[in-house]
């Protein structure tokens, strides 16, 4: 198996994220069952490449009377398995320095996983160069993909079948084909803020995040929240603006983000887009966020209209594209299918 990257190592959405796999809260059906089945994959391969679970689990911080019902209804459906509803009481128990008196409630899931992606996607490659086997073309932009034969900038590569993972380059490859999901790409603005002093319990999301993740949003229970928010805090809703906290080893904390859509997006991060993020922390955390260490962009391809896709421009080529933002939540799961639906069942 060869990869063929323009990039010299990941530069892109992979290493621009939280490195949070989260299943709670993913759309329900077949995206919470890849990221089941994709949180599984993460374990395996963090024994097998060698690198650490830094947290584990997700509290849902619900700081208003709608949140706490979206919580009680979701806690009652088949996603909910395995999550419980901790009071504000018993929240504060396990973690007083986050726990304020606007919380309601605490939505505990297990099933989260966060990693450092920065290190763990070049160890999982290395440990795929090495372990099984796989060539990495590094700094090399494939410019024609026709089986058995790729073209590349550094020259051909021999191939019986390829997969083209584009990421948010709608222009490159098979445009025509990618043109037919109607794509956006999608901005986002992420912080790392210093080590606040203490641990976290898990990673952490806010009453935002209920509008944000269709797991929760496609509930009956959640218009009434909707309808509040637009009210209390519309600039948020405006701009995309969700909490998610997550900590690093060193004890740093990944606070974001922010959600901007149009066919091209500029580079520059909006100081008011960061300050509302770090409002969103202080109401939901009662506390002042902590030093800003580090400041970055992301982009993403984005659908309106679904999560990812496949699409076969030739029998033995497929694109395979993950267009909700999910993608290490749900990609390892997803990566099963693209192979299934490339070589059939017995040859996966």
């Amino acid at each position: 198996m060869i990869v063929i990257d323009r990039d010299l190592r990941a530069n892109g959405a992979s290493v621009r994220n939280f490195g949070l796999i989260t299943a709670t809260g993913q759309e329900r059906g077949a995206s919470w069952t890849r990221a089941r089945r994709t949180c599984a994959i993460w374990e395996e391969m963090a024994e097998q490449a060698g690198f650490p679970i830094l947290q584990r689990g997700l509290w849902m911080m619900a700081r208003r009377q709608e949140s706490h019902a979206v919580l009680e209804a979701f806690a009652k459906t088949e996603m909910g398995e395995g999550c419980e509803i901790l009071s504000r009481a018993a929240a504060r128990a396990c973690c007083g320095e986050i726990v304020n008196e606007s919380v309601k409630a605490v939505l505990r899931s297990p099933m989260e996983l966060r990693v450092e992606s920065r290190q763990v996607i070049p160890k999982i490659a290395a440990w795929l160069a090495e372990r099984q086997g796989v060539m990495f073309l590094r700094e090399s932009a494939a410019l024609c993909v026709e089986p058995p034969r790729i073209k590349t900038s550094r020259g051909m590569v021999a191939a019986g079948a390829a997969v083209v993972c584009p990421g948010d380059d709608m222009a490159s490859l098979f445009p025509e084909h990618i043109a037919k999901y109607q794509l956006a790409r999608c901005k986002l603005q992420m912080l790392r803020l210093a080590d606040p002093g203490f641990r976290l319990p898990a990673a952490l999301m806010s009453d935002l995040g209920l509008l944000r993740y269709a797991g929760y949003s496609a509930l009956c229970e959640s218009a009434p929240l909707r309808a509040r928010l637009e009210v209390e805090q519309a600039e948020h809703l405006k701009q995309g603006v969700h909490l998610i906290v997550v900590q690093s080893a060193d004890g740093s904390l990944v606070v974001g983000d922010s959600h901007q859509y149009g066919a091209t997006q500029d580079c520059f991060s909006q100081q008011h887009i960061d300050r509302l993020i770090l409002d969103e922390f202080t109401a939901a955390t009662g506390r002042a966020p902590p030093e800003v260490r580090e400041r970055w962009i992301g982009t993403y391809a984005a659908s309106a209209d679904r999560t990812m896709f496949i699409d076969a421009p030739a029998l033995n080529v497929r694109i395979a594209m993950v267009t909700g933002g999910s993608g290490a939540s749900t990609g390892f799961a997803f990566g099963e299918e693209v192979i299934v639906d490339l070589f059939g069942r017995s040859s996966s």
